[in-house]
């Protein structure tokens, strides 16, 4: 991992993210996952952003077409997107990656709580 942009804080991030999957298990609601989350992120000190609203826009249109809310955005630089399913699926991928363009940032984890053991990704834009 050596090398990768903002590594420092994507390991805190999947740090928390074990720890939270340790405690809870899996089966919760991902709203669930998202507070303890938040909680374990505060503890290690990193400054987050929860939810935050982002305008979608469309070619040359000067008016948004719609928003869209990432879980978290931390140290301003890192987006981070939970899931409570069992399995990934391209779907949460293509969102995710949806997120780091509209929201203009080059890295991100998509984060699963709902397998047996947590999963991530790493994403680079």
């Amino acid at each position: 991992m050596e090398g990768l942009k903002y590594v420092d804080i994507t390991q805190k991030i999947i740090g928390a993210s074990f720890e939270v999957h340790k405690f809870l298990g899996n089966g919760f609601q991902e709203v669930i996952y998202q507070r303890a989350l938040a909680y374990e992120m505060s503890q290690v000190g990193l400054g987050f952003a929860r939810e935050i609203e982002q305008n979608i826009f469309y070619k040359d249109l000067e008016k948004p077409i719609g928003t869209r809310r990432a879980d978290f955005v931390v140290e301003g630089k890192i987006l981070v997107e939970l899931k409570a399913v069992i399995q990934l699926e391209d779907v949460h991928l293509a969102q995710a990656l949806n997120y780091l363009k509209a929201y203009k940032l080059e890295v991100g984890l998509l984060i699963n709580f709902g397998s047996k053991s947590m999963t991530f990704k790493r994403l680079v834009r």
